[in-house]
């Protein structure tokens, strides 16, 4: 009895020690399942193309052309992701544009706060400055910060913010963008800068210069009477203009103004939502 209690005793023993070395994975499953989570958009956003999918999407942040040069934190697909009042006000805005013979086109809509983060990182790393001679030629990338063109949290996040030009229809395609190509300044008259199918708006997009402000006085002419039609257009349709940026505007009132989501740019974040 003593040896076959002895041997029970040391089944007992091993049995728990093998329940112990199996539990240790799935204790851990969930940590390594909450590492692989992403977060989802909430249900009122939607993809801009499924509102109206006549607006042009040239998704600048997918791709290595802006002031990074490179593919930026986040943007896993070429889609405008924004709250659906947002979508909505842009759907009216391009449907009395298109009666006028112009298209919106937009270049950033929801930007997820990893984005952020790493414009954030960019512009503190003073040795990179790859695409300065395109995007901020006259501006010295120690005063980013200061002069407000990089900031820690951006509108965009919240969901309701987007980037956006005109183009005359029928839109011509626009050259793509080859890495190593030389720069031109995004304040060069419009056939020396880079190519682009939008309407001259005196500077390209993203331009980082006091010649972006909407009400710019230097900005004259036709050029000045294409950003009073963009601006004339989305501020009808409930969109208010950031006056340091033509390109800038911020349906209101916005559904999310304190909340600065991340989930990714991508129609994953936008499916299997509760």
């Amino acid at each position: 009895m003593t040896r076959l209690s002895a041997a029970l005793r040391g089944l007992a023993t091993t049995f728990a020690a093998l329940l112990a070395v199996t539990a240790v994975p799935a204790a851990s499953a969930p940590a390594t399942a909450q590492a692989r989570h992403e977060p989802r958009a909430p249900e009122d956003f939607v993809a801009l193309r499924g509102v109206d999918p006549t607006i042009i999407e040239e998704m600048r942040y997918v791709t290595a052309h802006n002031f990074v040069g490179e593919r930026v934190d986040g943007y896993r697909q070429p889609l405008c992701i924004l709250t659906r009042p947002a979508a909505e006000a842009l759907h009216l805005a391009q449907t009395r544009l298109l009666r006028q013979g112009y298209s919106l086109k937009v270049y950033d809509c929801y930007r997820p706060q990893r984005a952020v983060d790493h414009f954030v990182r960019w512009a503190e790393d003073l040795d990179d400055q790859d695409m300065k001679a395109e995007f901020y030629p006259d501006v010295d990338k120690t005063r980013l910060f200061a002069d407000g063109y990089i900031a820690e949290k951006s509108g965009h996040s919240r969901g309701s913010t987007v980037d956006l030009t005109l183009v005359r229809l029928p839109a011509k395609p626009t050259r793509p963008y080859h890495p190593g190509q030389p720069l031109v300044p995004c304040f060069a008259p419009k056939g020396e800068r880079f190519p682009d199918n939008s309407v001259d708006m005196g500077t390209g997009y993203d331009c980082f210069d006091t010649r972006s402000h909407t009400l710019d006085p230097r900005i004259e002419g036709v050029q000045r009477a294409n950003r009073l039609l963009l601006k004339d257009t989305l501020e009808e349709a409930g969109l208010v203009n950031l006056p340091e940026e033509w390109w800038h505007f911020t349906y209101k009132p916005e559904p999310y103004p304190d909340t600065y989501f991340d989930f990714p740019v991508s129609a994953k974040s936008l499916s299997g939502r509760r």
